[in-house]
């Protein structure tokens, strides 16, 4: 997708502690948690606006899959295309974290671990973000 290449499009923040972390985000920065929670097939989503951009989305970390999983922000960066770039991803030393998979109305996304053992996702997006 033009002008989102390389760029960082996406943040989100994944946490055990929903009402903590939308309390202090909401009174530190004037964040506001907009609209009814998404239910995704790993967990619950929230979008996350600043005035009237979107900054980004929370997801809770819930399940035995995310046990070792500490709270975190995972940023998200734009690329043309998910599928030959996580290929160069990995003929570059990469270690695919979870492979590309679609999110309706959102784009197509991956988890790259890079080899200095930094974790991004990877978004072809269907739209541009906000």
């Amino acid at each position: 997708m033009p002008g989102v290449h390389g760029r960082f499009v996406w943040n989100e923040l994944n946490t055990r502690n929903v009402e903590k972390a939308k309390a202090f985000y909401s009174e530190a920065l004037g964040w506001e948690f907009v609209g009814q929670p998404m239910d995704m097939s790993a967990g619950t989503y929230w979008l996350i606006k600043c005035g009237d951009a979107g900054v980004g989305g929370m997801f809770e970390l819930t399940g035995p899959h995310f046990q070792h999983v500490p709270d975190h922000w995972l940023p998200y960066i734009g690329v043309d295309d998910i599928d030959s770039r996580v290929a160069k991803a990995t003929a570059n030393g990469a270690t695919i974290l979870r492979a590309p998979f679609d999110v309706p109305g959102v784009g197509r996304i991956a988890i790259i671990r890079d080899p200095s053992g930094a974790v991004a996702g990877w978004m072809t997006p269907v739209t541009p973000p906000f």
